[in-house]
């Protein structure tokens, strides 16, 4: 499993895994794509076998990004990462792709000196998985927001960059 940074190339393998799992995540089309790979801080895909299985968004503040989810952590929290989504292939689920995704997540930004790494993940409807997941890593939650018109709800989470093994 080779793990490195997105290219235009992988566009196409991204935006299927996005749709395969749009309920958990958000639409995304190409120019969507195309935006958000030029904000990110990280930008990450998981390859096994000559495939990509899983990638990974994530950015820094003081975007003028237009999620609201970004900008509820940009108006209360002054240096953050914001994992804006991570998405595995549901063949290659229970792998520990997602978990090594988020230990290299963790160790750049404690490369870059960032202290604190936000997320969300949806509640209503609900993501038991996603849940789980980001509770290993020590996420914890620092708030609550309906999105989507409201048709969404979702944990907005924060977990310390600290020391430790996961």
């Amino acid at each position: 499993m080779e793990i490195r940074d997105a290219a235009e190339a992988d566009f196409e393998r991204i935006l299927a895994l996005n749709d395969a799992e749009v309920a958990q995540t958000s639409p995304m089309d190409r120019s969507r794509l195309v935006e958000l790979d030029g904000l990110a801080a990280l930008h990450w895909v998981a390859v096994d076998d000559a495939q990509v299985v899983a990638f990974l968004l994530a950015m820094r503040e003081g975007l003028g990004y237009d999620s609201e989810n970004y900008r509820w952590f940009a108006t209360r929290y002054p240096r953050f990462l914001y994992v804006d989504r991570i998405v595995v292939d549901a063949s290659h689920a229970g792998q520990g792709i997602g978990a090594r995704l988020y230990r290299r997540l963790f160790d750049q930004a404690r490369a870059s000196g960032v202290a604190q790494i936000a997320c969300e993940y949806n509640l209503d409807p609900p993501n038991p998985a996603s849940q789980a997941f980001h509770a290993r890593f020590g996420f914890a939650e620092v708030g609550r927001q309906p999105v989507a018109g409201g048709r969404k709800t979702v944990s907005l989470q924060l977990a310390e960059v600290v020391d430790r093994i996961h």
